[in-house]
């Protein structure tokens, strides 16, 4: 692919993905996709043979956007001292990246097309915050070993730790439509979560 081929199909993946998140699947046209892209209708088929296949390279590229947090889980160190200040740390960081308005759009907009696209789902769900979850509790399963945790599950303490953090605020931006959570209110998400799961882990 030359360089004005690949800059158009970055320009109609940039567009489908805004035009994705506002209208949604079904309301969202090939017409609307190649508007905004500044590109003809045959340009947006020439890349992508039809709504469905775009649709799935735009959800599925997100996926790669987990390498940086799964890479924040991993490097954990074994600090007993500083064990409840680096758990908040990544509580922290963790409610930020996963509460930023496009990731809540985006989980509803492949929540609300699962049954249409249930491949699509799992595979986002797997490649991205399952693949998350797994490098927690490998994480877990280490400091558990280290004598800092006490595991018995690494997998169900994974879910736990996020389920503390994110149940509140991912709720309330899934049915109100939109984050409603401050800065502070992710701060004491974060300690609340933290000061809960050690109470249960440590």
């Amino acid at each position: 692919m030359d360089s004005r081929s690949a800059g158009k199909h970055q320009a109609i993946l940039e567009a489908a993905t805004d035009v994705f998140l506002k209208k949604g699947y079904a309301g969202t046209s090939m017409d609307d996709i190649a508007k905004l892209a500044a590109v003809s209708k045959q340009t947006v088929y020439k890349h992508f043979a039809d709504k469905e296949k775009l649709f799935a390279e735009i959800v599925l590229a997100t996926t790669d956007r987990i390498d940086a947090m799964v890479d924040m889980v991993a490097d954990i160190p074994a600090d007993a001292d500083a064990l409840d200040e680096n758990l908040t740390r990544l509580a922290h960081q963790f409610l930020t990246a996963l509460t930023r308005p496009q990731v809540i759009q985006l989980r509803r907009l492949v929540i609300a097309n699962a049954d249409a696209f249930p491949e699509l789902g799992a595979a986002w769900y797997e490649q991205g915050f399952e693949r998350v979850l797994a490098t927690l509790a490998d994480t877990f399963r280490r400091l558990t070993d280290e004598g800092l945790l006490k595991t018995s599950d690494p997998v169900l303490a994974a879910h736990h730790f996020a389920g503390l953090l994110l149940w509140i605020p991912v709720n309330q931006a899934m049915f109100h439509g939109s984050g409603r959570h401050s800065d502070a209110d992710l701060e004491r998400y974060a300690h609340g979560g933290i000061r809960t799961f050690l109470a249960a882990y440590a």
